[in-house]
């Protein structure tokens, strides 16, 4: 399953306040392990930034002023995520300024696969905190570069949340087109795993004998 992992920063909250993107980051994952490959690039919003974007993000009129225009890079942005699912922290946000920006340029909006992650946590842990951070801070992923919201780092340790979200630690590696031998599993491929360890048949028939000793302590 190739999924794309997706993030954008904006001048501000709503649309309808004539708000812009000023960046957008992708990455793509297949079978839950990233490919490398990436889509990323800062905008020119053609207006100002908000004070409260600007606290967020970061990025001044003046650096932005100097960015491509979204009309662009929308092929090459559109052709990175045709036909893949897209994995987004709360997907209404991100869509909306991406489905605005391409109205504007008379294209049709995003009629992609979407899964929203914050949408998965919140039926996963009701009542909780379901930030970015928050999801972070409950699966132990460093997020310390994570100073300022930018795309691609935000895109990065959403990757590793929506695969602890999903109960996937254990990414399925497919060596159907590789050439490393299946006895040397190349570990930097890997976010998770888990070391399984066989067990002699002395060390079943003791254990064995523990129980029914405990049982009969426990129950009788």
């Amino acid at each position: 399953m190739i999924e794309v992992v997706l993030d954008t920063e904006t001048t501000g909250l709503n649309v309808k306040d004539g708000h812009r993107i000023v960046e957008i980051g992708c990455i793509e994952l297949n079978d839950l392990i990233p490919t490398k490959k990436t889509f990323h690039c800062y905008l020119n919003p053609q207006r100002k930034v908000s004070e409260k974007a600007l606290e967020v993000h970061g990025y001044t009129d003046d650096f932005l002023s100097k960015q491509k225009k979204f009309e662009e890079v929308v092929d090459d942005f559109l052709s990175f995520v045709s036909g893949k699912r897209l994995i987004i922290h709360n997907a209404e946000f991100d869509l909306s300024h991406l489905n605005n920006e391409l109205k504007i340029l008379g294209k049709e909006t995003i009629k992609n696969e979407i899964v929203d992650t914050l949408i998965l946590a919140r039926d996963k842990f009701p009542g909780s905190p379901i930030s970015l951070d928050a999801l972070c801070k409950r699966y132990r992923i460093d997020n310390s570069k994570r100073s300022k919201h930018t795309a691609l780092i935000d895109c990065d340790l959403l990757a590793k949340v929506y695969i602890n979200l999903t109960d996937q630690k254990e990414p399925t590696l497919d060596f159907r087109n590789s050439e490393t031998p299946k006895n040397q599993i190349d570990i930097d491929k890997v976010s998770y795993f888990k070391k399984i360890i066989d067990i002699s048949e002395q060390e079943l028939i003791l254990h064995q004998e523990f129980l029914k000793t405990n049982l009969k302590k426990n129950f009788f």
